[in-house]
């Protein structure tokens, strides 16, 4: 091959916003699997961002990619799967599951996609020292050539004007996972932080404490349980919010300890030991459904945030009965809209 797997992705950094300026290329930030994808003839390699193959997990995206009519090149890019016009994490997690006939039923059901941000070598040729400018015109110029042949892979959209990449936000809602923007005349950093940074899409929520969890090893408050009512009036447990400094734990169990009452939440209630973290007991003290709490959240898929929430405050003056699913529900299927063939 041109380059040999593992090759380390070039990623970038947190910032709050995005930076403005000449010298910038912004990008969308899909919410899916980072993936370099290896073909040198009849041998293709899809290799994760922590540097694990990936290959037997989308064997849709193997085919899609022996079907292009180049047949060496390296590319970066990422993995989503849209089910009905929108992307699907849960469906995308699911697609790592040890059974081959597994597998291969999914990829039947709901095929992968792959969205393609970078070229990294092609046809005898090695990208890496070239600037991103450089790239980005040789990237167009193969997806033109190969992407044609097939519907699974796609051109991730760039733009040097900040406004667009600003109203990205405005036309995609909630489906959009932030805003990527690399330094035009940067090399491929593989491995570091250095040429581009990120600013994610940050949503915020109003949710019930219908429970809480005691630190490991303390009776001190160590999580608390974050509800929403559904269509069906029951409060259902959507996930957590735990940030707290240990004086603050000390006030929120005197606070909660008298709150404790059953059943906490009526609808789905929190099971085991939380799939997060696993320095949280696996037991739960429900709490009368009386206190609302306002979190920042990243993504909310398969009825609950998919990572811990961030606090940041107390809404006294909001009934917990307006604290509702239909605050987080039905924003996904816009950012598909951004790509075009």
């Amino acid at each position: 091959m041109l380059l040999n797997p593992p090759l380390p992705p070039m990623e970038a950094r947190s910032v709050e916003e995005i930076p403005a300026g000449l010298g910038w290329q912004y990008e969308p930030k899909w919410d899916g699997f980072r993936c370099i994808a290896f073909r040198d003839g009849e041998q293709i390699h899809l290799q994760s961002k922590a540097g694990q193959p990936l290959a037997r997990y989308f064997p849709d995206m193997t085919g899609a990619l022996a079907r292009l009519p180049e047949e060496q090149f390296v590319l970066d890019g990422e993995l989503v799967v849209p089910v009905s016009g929108a992307l699907s994490f849960d469906e995308l997690q699911l697609r790592l599951h040890p059974a081959a006939s597994r597998v291969q039923k999914l990829a039947a059901a709901n095929p992968a996609m792959y969205i393609v941000f970078d070229l990294l070598a092609e046809n005898g040729k090695v990208y890496l020292k070239r600037t991103l400018q450089e790239r980005r015109q040789l990237l167009e110029r193969f997806a033109r050539l190969n992407f044609r042949s097939t519907k699974n892979l796609h051109l991730s959209p760039a733009t040097a004007d900040y406004q667009s990449a600003s109203d990205w936000f405005k036309k995609v809602g909630g489906d959009l996972d932030g805003v990527i923007a690399k330094r035009l005349d940067a090399t491929y950093a593989s491995g570091e932080r250095t040429a581009a940074v990120k600013v994610k899409q940050i949503r915020t929520a109003d949710c019930v404490v219908g429970g809480f969890r005691y630190a490991r090893g303390t009776r001190m408050v160590g999580s608390l349980l974050l509800g929403l009512y559904g269509d069906d009036g029951l409060l259902d447990h959507v996930g957590f919010t735990s940030a707290f400094t240990k004086s603050e734990r000390r006030e929120l169990t005197k606070s909660f300890e008298a709150l404790k009452k059953q059943p906490g939440f009526t609808g789905n209630a929190p099971g085991g030991p939380s799939r997060w973290s696993t320095d949280r007991t696996g037991e739960w003290q429900p709490v009368a459904p009386r206190v609302v709490v306002e979190v920042a959240y990243d993504h909310f898929t398969g009825g609950r945030f998919r990572h811990g929430t961030n606090f940041l405050r107390w809404r006294p003056d909001k009934d917990p009965s307006q604290c509702t699913l239909d605050q987080v529900e039905h924003r996904e299927g816009k950012s598909l809209a951004l790509l075009q063939r």
